[in-house]
């Protein structure tokens, strides 16, 4: 399984403080350079951020130092293929963290541009992202300049409403509340008897006291302990009671109350809008009952009028009032939204029919007609539309759901003897488990963490964690992973990985990372509901004054005006239509919606999507460069066959030579220690591997070399001999054309300056290598392979794999340039490759794919990991990305055709030719359908399948 990096433990460091570093880059020459440069940078754990300036020749990094040091970044720069060094007088550090609420109450793209504004103006604020789909914010800030809770603060004048879900650097870190402390000394009590434990390093107190923040090192305490401790410490039994704390915002967006909130408005409203309605469009043409309606009650008052106006008051100010809150909120701070132009157009309907009854009540000869039923039915259906997007939005976050639900809430935690032996067992919170607890896992239930099988053999389904279909045997020793279904038999497993470290915490991360990070279409969006409402209310306006105008002009016929109205009426109809028609909330659900939902059905067949960028870099490809080993071929490469061309005994040559390897993460490097194992049968090695080795250096693209038991030893292929001065005989130059005739990868050794073996190691080309290749042929994308393995293995395999473009023996640094030449020949690159050499393609393609990760999915690998080493998944994150982002140009065709149509039908382009005329509370309703249509439209995403030519190549392996 390919090693990306990991974060390392932080119990004994600040993990939340943050640093920056400014490195003098040399080797520069474009935006792609620059690119490759910062890919690199934030593929390390701990990286905030990373910004190159290649003009300056600098990069500039904010990163964690008790995750990262500057020598590693400076090593990650260097691989990628530029010189650099640290500029001492430019470092500067700076204590920085993490905080990320829950936002309630944005409606369009208006809403969340207002709070990212607002955020980035407070001082301290480095970067604030807020994403509308997810209703949440990623703020980086200084918390020594301004904490999360003036953060949430200052969100609360805007306007929202925010809930914390975490702050700083949550790893290796638990909330605890207690109950039961109610003087100072036990506070002290409790905070010393935290403290004392092993593995305890910090222990912070809320200023109630009911909330405990404790870190710890896991390799020796854990929650459970902490738990267990303060209990003991009560001086009176039961008189302390902990628990875990878990903020308001935590555990993903419920949108339950938000729902029953929209539904109680909804139905509230119709109490009073439906009789509004049966008063002006029915009973109306009912001739007893239309009598009695225009009985007059005060002088030209009639009974219906005041029915209406009584009716529709509570709909307007107490059913409606957050319309007016939202909009109060969003003109304070110099932005305008949805709720504006709903407040202008059923105040301007409500407030003239207001002023009609005025009129009545003090005229005896005053004629109009009140437009009540125009407000209240406006609001009605615009709660209803709200109501129906938030069940939408609900149903586009359900895969990340699942995901968090996977794992069980409780488990079987085993008590042992020195021996194995089961003492006793007990049930736990899955929460309080901690690393190196042994915990029994029935048949029929799922794990509760990452683990080692301690006892037992079963076959465990990890179809919802990798997408892999086929159960899987587990026996002892074997890893298991948190979320996966046993099926058959019991298993004792070991816990290695708990809490926010197991593979299934990771996923979730990165899904809801992904879910944050905003597609570069999303700026459409952004830019236009910058103007949005402005204009409409501009074209409301002058839509009114145009008709008002030639109506009191004469220049259009008086036929044209129904008869229950004048021209200042139908000037004012036109004008609130256009105004409740307009709809900025669908443009700014038009990207984030579809993107939510591909990455959860991405997540779901084990492709795991890093945002938008990802997808929108991934339907444009058309090249894809492939690794050959471990992507194109299994990736278990093994020894075939051994010549000696010295005499000596065939164990000797290859302890000698695996004495080398040993050191080298190579998969060929593998395959000859193995082979040298496999020599001794069951017999100890006693010589071999533990031969004293000095010198080792590993020599990219080309093998290693060591002093080996005083012997210099070099393994590795035949232009690391030549570039050493060996001298090659041509007989086995002729060797080493027929073992790379036969696709298999040749493999020279030499001792003490001479040629002293040649060893073919053959790894297999993966079954549905050559089926791929044509499909991705067939989608019009290009196909390359790039190897570090000699020209004779490398045509070999490409041949059957029918890829027509090699090239071989090229280092790491050398496939990142090749993957510059094929950008700057104006190709999209996508390369795939299993993250052991292939980092710096990795980070210089448009689209990064890491292959076969298993649940080893870091979170800065790559663009797209494939969890599943089956090259079919390369094909199924291109398609779904394709997919997507039709789905997504349809939602912008929808939501942008449909203001553009709508709002000229409104102000009644259409009425001088056909005399149809769009009323108010019909073009509210049409406005209330196109946010719940566009999220319905991305909602079709959830069923995606794959390509059928897919599923046949299943079928024939």
């Amino acid at each position: 399984m390919p090693r990306f990096p990991q974060v390392p433990s932080s119990s004994d460091v600040n993990a939340a403080e943050i640093s920056k570093v400014t490195f003098e880059v040399i080797g520069m020459k474009c935006a792609a350079c620059a690119g490759s440069i910062e890919k690199a940078v934030k593929r390390l754990p701990g990286i905030v951020d990373a910004t190159v300036v290649v003009i300056e020749q600098k990069a500039h990094v904010v990163y964690h130092p008790a995750f990262v040091q500057e020598h590693t970044i400076c090593e990650s720069i260097q691989d990628a293929g530029f010189e650099a060094t640290i500029i001492p007088d430019v470092k500067n550090e700076t204590s920085m963290t993490v905080c990320r609420l829950r936002l309630k109450g944005m409606t369009c793209t208006s809403c969340s541009g207002s709070i990212e504004s607002a955020l980035k103006k407070v001082q301290g604020v480095k970067r604030a992202t807020v994403a509308l789909a997810t209703e949440e914010a990623e703020i980086h800030h200084d918390p020594k300049v301004v904490t999360y809770v003036q953060l949430i603060k200052i969100i609360d004048d805007i306007g929202f409403e925010a809930e914390l879900i975490s702050a700083g650097e949550e790893r290796n870190k638990v909330h605890l509340k207690v109950e039961g402390v109610h003087s100072q000394e036990a506070v002290k009590l409790i905070e010393a008897s935290l403290q004392a434990l092993p593995g305890v390093t910090a222990v912070a107190i809320d200023s109630s006291a009911e909330r405990f923040t404790v870190s710890y090192n896991p390799d020796l305490t854990g929650p459970r302990c902490f738990m267990d401790i303060i209990e003991q410490s009560s001086p009176l039994p039961n008189l302390f009671k902990a628990s875990l704390h878990v903020e308001r915002g935590e555990g993903g967006p419920d949108r339950t109350m938000e729902i029953n909130r929209y539904r109680k408005l909804f139905l509230w409203s119709t109490v009073f809008t439906v009789p509004v309605f049966l008063l002006s469009m029915v009973f109306m043409y009912i001739p007893g009952i239309k009598q009695w309606l225009d009985t007059k009650v005060i002088k030209m008052l009639s009974i219906g009028a005041l029915l209406r106006w009584l009716l529709s008051t509570p709909v307007q100010f107490v059913i409606g009032w957050r319309f007016y809150v939202g909009a109060y909120k969003a003109l304070r701070h110099g932005s305008a939204n949805m709720d504006v132009l709903v407040v202008l157009g059923t105040n301007a309907a409500y407030f003239y029919s207001l002023y009609t009854i005025i009129r009545a009540t003090t005229s005896n000869t005053f004629k109009g007609t009140d437009f009540f039923e125009t407000s209240a039915m406006l609001i009605s259906f615009i709660l209803l539309g709200k109501y129906l997007e938030v069940l939408a939005k609900g149903k586009t976050s359900e895969a990340i759901t699942k995901l968090m639900h996977l794992a069980p809430d409780m488990a079987t935690l085993l008590n042992l003897d020195s021996n194995g032996n089961v003492l006793s067992e007990r049930e736990i919170s899955t929460q309080l488990i901690q690393r190196n607890d042994i915990v029994r896992v029935g048949p029929g239930s799922k794990l509760p963490m990452d683990g080692l099988v301690v006892w037992g053999e079963s076959h465990v389904n990890e179809s919802m964690i990798t997408g892999e279909a086929k159960p899987v045997l587990k026996k002892l020793g074997d890893k298991v992973v948190g979320g996966t279904m046993n099926e058959y038999g019991a298993l004792h497993v070991q816990a290695t990985h708990v809490g926010s470290e197991t593979a299934l915490s990771q996923i979730v991360r990165l899904v809801e990372a992904a879910q944050m990070a905003k597609a570069p279409v999303e700026k459409l969006a952004d830019r236009i509901s910058k103007y949005f409402v402005p204009m409409v209310v501009a074209i409301a306006f002058l839509t009114w004054l145009a008709w008002y105008s030639a109506g009191r002009g004469r220049l259009y016929p008086e036929s044209w005006i129904p008869s229950s109205m004048d021209a200042f009426e139908l000037a004012l109809q036109f004008g609130i239509s256009v105004l409740v028609i307009a709809c900025p909330c669908a443009l700014g659900l038009a990207t984030p919606t579809a993107v939510m939902v591909a990455t959860g059905k991405g997540a779901a067949q084990g492709v795991l999507i890093k945002g938008g960028h990802a997808l929108e870099s991934a339907h444009k490809v058309t090249c894809v460069i492939f690794d050959k080993t471990g992507t194109l071929t299994v990736g278990e490469p093994v020894v075939i066959s051994t010549k000696l061309l010295k005499n000596m005994p065939l164990q000797k040559f290859f302890n000698t030579i695996a004495a080398a390897e040993i050191y080298s993460e190579h998969p060929v490097a593998k395959a000859i220690c193995q082979y040298a194992k496999s020599l001794h049968g069951n017999m100890q090695m006693d010589t071999s591997l533990q031969l004293e080795v000095k010198d080792f250096q590993a020599v990219a693209g080309q093998g290693v070399q060591a002093i080996v038991a005083g012997q210099k030893v070099m393994v590795g292929n035949s232009k690391l001999m030549a570039e050493s001065g060996i001298n090659i005989p041509e007989d086995v130059v002729d060797h080493l054309e027929e073992i790379e005739e036969m696709a298999r990868t040749s493999v020279l050794a030499a001792i003490d300056g001479e040629v002293a073996g040649i060893i073919a190691i053959s790894d297999p080309l993966k079954k549905e290598a050559g089926a791929v290749i044509s499909i991705l042929k067939e989608m019009g994308i290009r196909s390359i392979m790039i190897t570090g393995d000699n020209w004779g293995t490398a045509n070999a395999i490409a041949r059957e794999a029918n890829i027509e473009t090699v090239i071989a023996e090229a280092q790491p640094k050398v496939k990142a340039e090749k993957v510059n030449e094929l950008q700057m020949s104006g190709q999209i690159v996508a390369m795939v490759g299993d993250g052991i050499n292939d980092s710096p393609a990795l980070v210089a393609a448009d689209v990064g794919l890491a292959i076969g990760v298993g649940t080893d999915v870091a979170i800065e690998a790559a663009d797209i990991v494939l969890m599943k080493s089956n090259l079919e998944d390369v094909i199924t994150a291109i398609d779904l990305s394709r997919k997507t982002f039709s789905r997504i140009r349809l939602n912008y065709v929808w939501a942008l055709g449909y203001n553009i149509l709508g709002i000229p039908i409104a102000a009644g382009v259409l009425f001088p030719f056909t005399h149809f005329r769009l009323p108010p509370w019909v073009a509210g309703a049409a406005m209330a359908a196109s946010s719940v249509s566009v999220v319905c439209s991305s909602l079709l995403l959830k069923n995606y399948k794959r390509p059928k030519k897919l599923d046949h190549i299943s079928k024939e392996l």
